[in-house]
């Protein structure tokens, strides 16, 4: 599905070229979702940009789909932190045009949006505009979004980082009943060990900038992940190892801030 090879970033400052991405290579395969976690200012989001077509690397190569797409725009599905919807549409509005988008008749598309708005429980707001919706139904929405657009990878910015602690464990649940549903190949960034833990088949872990990949561990726990997840000692151990990677890259970071 995705292949990312030996990706190298730079940006030139008044001082030189500061490095941002350094030899980065990894995989995303077909229905498998997988989380990237880092220090802050690792190189995440320039990641995703390169990932989406946004940013050109100094080196390196992205391919979906066996295609090399490197610099090229429209071959993912992205949700960002804030939820990106349009507030002159009504909330069944923005899942019609994703339809649309999609290629669905834009009947079909109607009819579409209202049955998967009753699917994720947000039937009685289809005629509402998206400032009237919480946090967390704003992104149930967003998320909608990205899942019905017809490219075959999504891309997750942090997309729970703004809510509070009880709604994205909510949500957290919320996304991984739709995301078995469809399975879809999703990559995903996020600041919180245990959402990775939670969510991914994969955890990939950066190091401070320049962003290096410090570790893989793949994630041994069945599907569908059980509440009682965080009880299990093989959990806390994980989280334990990817903690220790950050607080070594912290500490690298602290010199320079």
């Amino acid at each position: 599905m995705l292949e990312v090879n030996g990706l190298n970033v730079g940006f030139r400052d008044g001082r030189g070229v500061k490095e941002v991405l350094r030899d980065v290579s990894l995989r995303v395969e077909d229905g498998e979702f997988v989380s990237i976690i880092g220090p802050s200012g690792s190189g995440k989001t320039t990641l995703f940009s390169v990932i989406g077509g946004l940013l050109s690397p100094s080196s390196g190569e992205v391919r979906i789909g066996g295609r090399e797409t490197t610099g090229e725009t429209g071959h993912v599905a992205y949700m960002p932190q804030q939820a990106s919807l349009l507030p002159w549409l009504t909330v069944a509005g923005n899942i019609e045009q994703s339809l649309v988008i999609a290629g669905a008749e834009k009947g079909s598309a109607r009819k579409d949006a209202l049955a998967w708005l009753a699917r994720i429980g947000l039937a009685e707001y289809a005629g509402a505009y998206p400032h009237v919706l919480s946090g967390g139904m704003q992104q149930r929405v967003s998320f909608l979004r990205a899942l019905l657009s017809p490219q075959p990878l999504m891309l997750l910015d942090e997309p729970f980082g703004a809510l509070d602690a009880l709604t994205r464990a909510e949500m957290q649940k919320w996304l991984l009943s739709i995301w078995e549903e469809n399975r879809r190949s999703v990559l995903l960034v996020t600041h919180s060990i245990e959402e990775a833990l939670y969510l991914s088949d994969r955890i990939i872990v950066l190091s401070a900038s320049p962003a290096e990949i410090r570790d893989e561990i793949i994630v041994p726990f069945e599907r569908p992940r059980r509440e009682e997840l965080w009880e299990d000692a093989r959990f806390n151990a994980l989280k334990g190892r990817i903690y220790r990677h950050l607080q070594t890259s912290g500490r690298k970071e602290q010199p320079h801030g």
